[in-house]
């Protein structure tokens, strides 16, 4: 399977690792004597499928990010719910974050392709478990959840604001100015009279000609406020985790030879897990406790009929190196040659990016349809019959992967895969989480 080379060495390494090990093990299941069954009549799991299985489960908390000093505090996560649901932040006063990523419709809109100012050229992801994600966007154009939340605020196609009318905004509405100084101080202030609408972008932007006017100074207070908002959000959406799911009671049970647990899982659903880390060969890529490698994949997929191609991660990938919003930049809490930002020091672009797309999360993954980057697929059944007969695609742009090889999945194995991946859920969120605060 090509990989990218946007991550660091011992990612490179460790990410290796996981794959040799996972088609290893799957070698090793394909080499044994054909599975058992238990008395009725449920899949007998051979210690090798064990092993996968116990690597999927559980989910447990969000990894740190270091460089989002309010990440995991709760005045912050409260001032980043009270902005995710209001509809102030968009141009016309329509549109809030909920509105593509409705909490009713697994954190996504049910829609194949994003809609709020205008329609968008891709579906809106869900923010199930956004948190655990390593880049952020279907082409990893962000790398951390707070430099992710601020681009929607500024997309036309979303809610069309610029970072200077938001700016104004808050200085004029008592109410979220007070809300942003409990959490940040008071708001940085500028000393040039601002224009209505200024954020970068591109170079024959009028708004991008009107920011560069600003001074810079008055920039960069201006970006340090659009920096905290989207500390704030980040805040508020690593909140959004799965609970267990009948697949993680599954799990729980097999570790602890709990049949009341194992119960959680009928024989349709374990036949399709033992599809899902064998043959199916799905666990190649959705892998990990979040269901997701975190890299990115060309599957081949022909743009839609009045839709140019998308070089998805490729285009990311310059996107992200020219924010300054990034982990390397001067609106992050860590020092640029930390660590943590390995994976920027190292992330190169080339030509085997064209076409890629970030592995999904399947974790709730039966609420968040339709499926892939464009939303094309309506059903999980449509899914799965595509990676069963992938075709000879000649991809839009890019090479398509390897691994994508008829499978010869019967209609009764669909139907266990279908099953499995419907047993990745946990229920709705808390309610406490799907609206705003009073």
């Amino acid at each position: 399977m090509a990989l990218t080379k946007d991550i660091d060495t011992s990612d490179l390494y460790l990410g290796a690792v996981k794959r040799t090990l996972a088609a290893g093990l799957m070698l090793l299941l394909s080499a044994c004597q054909p599975p058992g069954f238990k008395a009725d009549g449920s899949p007998e799991f051979l210690p090798a499928e064990q092993a996968l299985i116990f690597s999927l489960s559980p989910l447990g908390s969000p990894p740190p990010n270091p460089s989002n000093a309010y990440a995991d505090h709760p005045q912050a996560a409260a001032f980043g719910q009270q902005l995710f649901y209001d509809p102030r932040l968009s141009a016309d006063g329509r549109f809030s974050c909920a509105s593509c990523h409705n909490p009713a419709q697994g954190w996504s809109d049910a829609r194949p392709r994003a809609v709020a100012m205008g329609v968008g050229a891709r579906h809106s992801p869900t923010l199930w478990n956004v948190a655990h994600q390593r880049w952020l966007f279907w082409d990893g154009r962000a790398d951390s959840l707070w430099a992710q939340a601020i681009q929607p605020l500024e997309s036309l196609l979303e809610m069309g604001r610029s970072r200077t009318a938001l700016y104004q905004l808050f200085r004029r509405e008592q109410g979220l100015n007070g809300a942003y100084a409990k959490v940040f101080g008071p708001l940085p202030s500028v000393a040039s009279t601002l224009p209505p609408e200024a954020r970068p972008g591109a170079a024959k932007d009028p708004l991008n000609t009107a920011w560069n006017r600003i001074p810079a100074a008055d920039r960069q207070a201006i970006n340090r406020f659009v920096a905290n908002l989207g500390k704030s959000f980040e805040a508020f959406e690593r909140k959004l985790v799965s609970g267990e799911s009948p697949f993680d009671r599954f799990a729980r049970g097999l570790r602890t030879k709990d049949p009341q647990l194992t119960a959680s899982l009928d024989k349709d659903a374990q036949f399709g897990l033992r599809l899902f880390i064998g043959r199916g060969q799905c666990i190649l890529c959705h892998s990990g406790s979040n269901f997701s490698d975190g890299e990115f994949h060309n599957l081949g997929l022909p743009a839609l009929p009045g839709q140019a191609p998308d070089e998805g991660r490729f285009g990311g990938i310059a996107a992200l190196l020219a924010d300054p919003l990034n982990g390397q930049g001067s609106f992050s809490d860590l020092p640029a040659d930390d660590a943590w930002n390995d994976k920027l020091r190292y992330l190169e672009r080339q030509n085997s990016n064209r076409g890629e797309f970030k592995t999904p999360t399947l974790r709730e993954v039966a609420q968040t349809a339709p499926y892939m980057h464009d939303g094309r697929f309506a059903s999980l059944e449509q899914v799965l019959a595509f990676y069963d007969n992938p075709g000879l695609h000649v991809s839009a742009l890019g090479r398509r992967e390897d691994t994508l090889q008829p499978l010869k999945l019967s209609p009764d194995e669909i139907r266990q895969l279908t099953a499995f991946l419907k047993a990745l859920s946990s229920g709705p969120p808390a309610t406490a989480l799907t609206r705003a605060l009073p």
